[in-house]
């Protein structure tokens, strides 16, 4: 499917980042971004950071990232399985202990960890 960005688009480098504000859990939201031929965007550098924060800001909602806990309770990873060289937790995040193993940006560009099955935009990155 094509994405409807309605210039809910923005370029960082060689990278896309793009939403069409459709609320979907973190399975479907992996899901989609597959089929339009990205991923789930995971920021890796404050510049990428914010070009999601302003995508963010436009649908004013929390919005899934491209990372999830992994087998080590409090060890979060992109999507990919790669290590993350860059985070921006929120003070006291992450603090779910394995119960939130997803993670959401909120409006101010810090994250925290959140359930998977909560209905929030995603960010496909291609």
């Amino acid at each position: 499917p094509v994405l409807a960005l309605n210039e809910k688009i923005r370029k960082v480098g060689e990278k896309i980042f793009a939403s069409n504000g459709k609320e979907v859990d973190f399975g479907s939201a992996v899901k989609y971004c597959e089929e339009a031929g990205g991923s789930v965007a995971t920021p890796t550098n404050e510049e990428e950071n914010k070009a999601i924060l302003s995508i963010v800001k436009q649908y004013n909602r929390y919005a899934y990232l491209g990372i999830k806990e992994g087998e080590t309770l409090g060890q979060f990873k992109s999507i990919n399985g790669m290590p993350l060289n860059y985070t921006k937790w929120q003070q006291y995040e992450p603090n779910g202990k394995g119960k939130e193993k997803c993670v959401e940006m909120y409006t101010d560009g810090s994250w925290r960890d959140r359930k998977c099955n909560l209905n929030r935009p995603f960010q496909p990155k291609f």
